[in-house]
This record gives C-alpha cells, structure tokens and sequence, in this order.
C-alpha cells in the first residue's frame, strides 16, 4: 500500500473550521475504490496544525487519486486557507491494513 502522513498548517483564522473546509475533499477521497483511509487530526500540540494519516491500495489506486476532479478542486482552492506548504511522508509498505502496536498488547480482560 501507498502510505502518506501530511502536516497542514492552517491559518489561524481557520483552524477551527478546517474539517468542514475540507470536508468535500476528504469525503470524495474517501469514496475512491482505492482509498484505505484518510483520516484528519488535530495536532494537541498546535491548535492550528493537522495531521493527515492516508492510504491507498496501491500505485495505480494512488495515481487515481492525485488525477481525480476533487484533487484538482482542493489544489485550487484549499490553498488560501495553509499558512505554509504542507509537508508530506509517503511510502509503500508490504501491507494492506494497521498492525498492532505489539509493545503496548492490551492483556485479555475476564
């Protein structure tokens, strides 16, 4: 799988709204076939930053999404609300889902 993590700074006059100013964009991303997730959080750390956790089956399903109409829109308009370039970590790993955290195994409650 394709897996991306991106940091968006926002302005700070729109931070507060940055998951409905997105919304459109991520609910289309999250229509793709090959979209396995795309998730937002908001940094505790800064109120105006957003971590964005996505992953797409493969190459092809990642290409699909970069040449999409609604990747298009959000590279025209999501812009004018960033306080800088968002920056990115993108690689492709052998797996298809999240593994578990194996260091932190919750034991069997009973």
């Amino acid at each position: 799988m394709i897996f991306i993590t991106a940091k968006f700074r926002i302005l700070p006059e729109h931070a507060g709204r940055w998951p409905e100013l997105a919304a459109e964009f991520t609910e289309a991303t999250r229509a793709e076939p090959g979209c396995l997730w795309f998730d937002w959080s908001r940094s505790v750390a800064d109120p105006n930053e957003y971590v964005l956790v996505e992953a797409f089956r493969d190459d092809a399903a990642g290409a699909a999404h970069v040449r999409s109409d609604h990747f298009k829109q959000a590279q025209r308009t999501l812009p004018e609300y960033l306080a800088e370039t968002p920056r990115i970590v993108n690689a492709s790993i052998p797996q298809d889902d999240w593994s578990e955290l194996g260091e932190l195994a919750v034991p069997e409650r009973g």
